[in-house]
C-alpha cells in the first residue's frame, strides 16, 4: 500500500468519506470524513473486515470480494447501511478497484439529510394545499351552517308551545357542532406571539395536564438536557401542540389498557441541523414517546393529514393543529413507529438572540 500511502493527506482534505480496503477487504485507511460518518477510529480498525463496521445485506462482501478480483466497479444507489452503534443511515456509494487489484476505494455519500429536505418539501407543499382545500370548504360550510342556524331560531320562536322545541333544538346544537368542528380544522388563525421560554417550562405544563387527566394512571418519564437554553416562541402554542401529541399517546394507552403505560418526555440539544431548506446552528430536539399500541402501519405516513386518526374515537385533527403551530416557529414534527413504542419527534430552532444561560434546571428523574 505504499503508493497509496502518499495519497492519504489528499485523501484526508476531502469532505467526501473516503475508504481503502485491501483485497481482502480489510481496512488500510479511512479518512475523517468516514470516520464521522461511520463513528470509528482509523487507528484502532486497521487491519479489520469492512463488513464489521457495517451491515448492507448477506451478499455485500461478495460483491466487494469480486470487485477486487475482477477489477470491477459499481455505484449502488440509497443503500441503507446498519452501523455499529445501531444507527441506521442511508448512502449512495461507488466501489473502484485499485489498478493493481490491490485493493478497493470506496466513496460514500450520505443522503439522509437530502432525503429528508426532499420529504419534508413534499410534505409542506401538500399540506399548504390541503389546508387551502380545507379553508374553502370551511367557508363554504360555515355560511349555510348560519343560515340552517338562524332559519331554526326564527321557527322556534314562531311555533306554538315546546311541542317542536325539541327538534329546532337540535337543529341548533347540531349547527354549534359542526360550525365548532371547522374552527378546529382551520385551527389557530393568530401568528405567534413570542417571547423568551424555557421548553421544559412547557413540557411541565403538559406533563401536569396529562397525570391529572389520566388520574395518575400513566407513568411519566422525564429525560431532560438541562443545558438547553432558552428559545423564543409563543409558549400556549407550543403546549398546545406538545399536549395534542401526548394527550393522543395518552387516550391510546387507556383504551388499549396497556400494560404499565408510560410516557417518555426527552430534550436534546441538535447542532448544525437542516430544516426544509433552512440551516440552524442550533435546534431542541424534543421526543414524546408512548409504549402503546402504535399507530397502523397503513396511516402512518398520513398521520397528520385532517380527519387522519389510529385511534376509533379520535377526531383526526389534533395532530394537524400541532403540526400547524409548529411550522408557525419554523420548526418540524415527525412520526416514527418503532417496536414496542410509538415516538414523535419535534425540533424547534433557537434563534442565535436567544441562546443564553437557561434559567430553569429541569428535573432529570422518573414520576
Amino acid at each position: 500500500m505504499t503508493n497509496q500511502d502518499t495519497h492519504k493527506p489528499l485523501l484526508d482534505s476531502l469532505s467526501t468519506a473516503i475508504i481503502l480496503l485491501d483485497s481482502r477487504l480489510r481496512l488500510c485507511h479511512m479518512n475523517p470524513a468516514a470516520e464521522a460518518l461511520l463513528s470509528i477510529s482509523s487507528e484502532r480498525c486497521q487491519g479489520e473486515l469492512i463488513t464489521h463496521f457495517f451491515h448492507e445485506s448477506a451478499s455485500t462482501a461478495e460483491q466487494l470480494l469480486q470487485a477486487a478480483h475482477n477489477a470491477d466497479h459499481y455505484t449502488k444507489r440509497h443503500a441503507k447501511w446498519q452501523l455499529l452503534n445501531g444507527e441506521q443511515i442511508t448512502v449512495d456509494y461507488t466501489v473502484t478497484p485499485f489498478a493493481d487489484n490491490d485493493g478497493l476505494v470506496i466513496e460514500i455519500l450520505p443522503i439522509d439529510r437530502l432525503l429528508r429536505i426532499s420529504r419534508e418539501e413534499m410534505m409542506a407543499a401538500s399540506q399548504t394545499t390541503t389546508r387551502g382545500l380545507i379553508r374553502g370548504m370551511a367557508h363554504e360550510i360555515k355560511n349555510p351552517l348560519g343560515g340552517i342556524r338562524g332559519a331554526a331560531q326564527l321557527l322556534a320562536r314562531e311555533l306554538p308551545g315546546d311541542t317542536f322545541s325539541e327538534y329546532t333544538n337540535i337543529i341548533i346544537d347540531e349547527a354549534d357542532r359542526l360550525r365548532n368542528l371547522v374552527d378546529r380544522m382551520l385551527g389557530p388563525n393568530q401568528l405567534p406571539q413570542q417571547s423568551d421560554l424555557n421548553i421544559h417550562e412547557v413540557l411541565e405544563r403538559v406533563a401536569t395536564i396529562i397525570q391529572a387527566e389520566s388520574d395518575n394512571a400513566i407513568k411519566i418519564v422525564r429525560d431532560y438536557d438541562p443545558s438547553i437554553p432558552d428559545m423564543l416562541g409563543d409558549k400556549e402554542m407550543l403546549i398546545q401542540a406538545l399536549l395534542n401529541v401526548a394527550r393522543n399517546a395518552m387516550q391510546a394507552m387507556l383504551e388499549s389498557h396497556t400494560q404499565a403505560p408510560s410516557l417518555t418526555l426527552r430534550t436534546r440539544v441538535r447542532r448544525q441541523f437542516t430544516i426544509g431548506r433552512q440551516h440552524h446552528p442550533l435546534v431542541i430536539h424534543i421526543d414524546v414517546i408512548d409504549n402503546g399500541p402504535g399507530i397502523p402501519a397503513e396511516i402512518v405516513k398520513q398521520i397528520f393529514y385532517p380527519m387522519i386518526s389510529g385511534r376509533a374515537k379520535g377526531t383526526g385533527l389534533g395532530l394537524t393543529i400541532s403540526q400547524h403551530l409548529i411550522h408557525q416557529h419554523q420548526g418540524l414534527i415527525e412520526c416514527h413507529n418503532e417496536s414496542n413504542e410509538t415516538r414523535f419527534s419535534l425540533f424547534l430552532p433557537i434563534a442565535s438572540a436567544a441562546i443564553k444561560t437557561p434559567h430553569m434546571r429541569p428535573p432529570n428523574a422518573e414520576s
